[in-house]
């Protein structure tokens, strides 16, 4: 009998490498707002709750709110149209999930990036794979908290101590946390294994295999 009857992934770090597609929307943004450009490993620590957040921590402090208000829908505006074109699964992750898949194991998706852009990629890149996918919308607080991943709960009609949530940074082992979850960090996204071992990470993969055999062990 397997492990556990529900796979939640995150997707930024996780299951697709969008650092570069995301820093160069913010850097587009803050040149259309005359601010300073970031460097991608500046961009990289400022990811992980949500395009809002994103702009927040990457324009200046005194930056005022409607500036930031403005900043944030340029930004929805262009990764919109940007999303995918430097943006790839990492190595092995489709084949990954497609073996749990035939193992009989629902899998999803929950992300702080805006849903529209969840169900573009989701569909562009694993295609099939996913039975459901939720990003940041309005209704869902954003992780940590545990809205969307309830939600999935819900739809999936699967109990929560039989889902694993699936993810690379704090901020997944946090929303873990938060809904009472089992968590398996991966250590190949947008934050390092000490790094996730510092946050209380307890469970990591180094590889797409190495998840995988997390569910059959």
């Amino acid at each position: 009998m397997n492990r556990y009857r529900l796979a939640i992934f995150d997707m930024d770090g996780t299951i697709l490498n969008t650092l570069t597609d995301i820093a160069n929307a913010i850097n587009h943004t803050l040149q259309v707002f005359n601010k300073p450009t970031r460097d991608i490993e500046e961009i990289r620590m400022f990811v992980g709750n949500g395009l809002r957040k994103l702009v927040e921590r990457a324009f200046p402090e005194d930056t005022d709110s409607e500036t930031l208000e403005a900043a944030f829908k340029e930004l929805l505006a262009y990764y919109g149209e940007h999303s995918s074109e430097n943006t790839s699964p990492y190595e092995g992750i489709n084949e990954t999930i497609s073996r749990l898949k035939s193992l009989g194991i629902s899998t999803a998706v929950v992300s702080n990036k805006a849903d529209f852009a969840v169900q573009k990629l989701a569909q562009e890149f694993f295609d099939g794979l996913f039975d459901y996918a939720i990003g940041e919308h309005t209704g869902f607080a954003p992780k940590p908290a545990p809205d969307m991943v309830d939600e999935i709960l819900r739809r999936a009609d699967i109990s929560r101590d039989e889902s694993v949530y699936i993810g690379d940074s704090d901020v997944d082992l946090q929303t873990a946390a938060n809904s009472n979850m089992d968590c398996i960090a991966v250590s190949w996204g947008f934050r390092s294994k000490d790094f996730l071992k510092a946050h209380g990470a307890t469970v990591i993969a180094d590889s797409p295999d190495d998840l995988y055999e997390q569910f059959v062990n």
